[in-house]
């Protein structure tokens, strides 16, 4: 199980959720007061950590929403093949290959035997961050 629920009204800006099946970090959350007709409503504007698409959600605050269990994990780049990125983790010392970030300056950290944070989220994976340079 890479998910979990949460009400949408607990969750804040800077937390996860999941919409239409992506993992999505939340930039902005507004909740609308009660109306006479129903409960009261939360608009959340939330971009995707793998693709960087920007995706809106409206729902009651009370909705049970997933969250996804974000799996951080640490590893050594061993190759670096144009698109994609070889990573041997550092606690199972498994080989995984990854495509290289988009972000330019995450691009040009990346090297033979940088140690890297990575995220492993709903069966994905995605280097964040550089720990250690080559």
């Amino acid at each position: 199980m890479s998910t979990t629920y949460a009400e949408l009204g607990e969750l804040r800006e800077g937390s996860f959720i999941v919409i239409d099946g992506e993992p999505c970090r939340i930039v902005e959350i507004s909740k609308a007061k009660t109306g006479k007709h129903g409960s009261a409503k939360a608009h959340v504007v939330a971009v995707s950590i793998f693709s960087g698409v920007k995706k809106t959600l409206v729902a009651p605050v009370d909705q049970r929403v997933e969250v996804p269990i974000i799996d951080k994990r640490t590893g050594h780049v061993i190759a670096v093949t144009g698109a994609s990125v070889q990573v041997m983790d550092l606690e199972t010392y498994d080989t995984i290959e990854m495509e290289m970030p988009e972000e330019e300056e995450l691009r040009s950290k990346i090297a033979v035997g940088a140690e890297v944070e990575y995220w492993n989220v709903l069966g994905k994976r995605k280097i964040m961050r550089v720990l250690k340079g080559a």
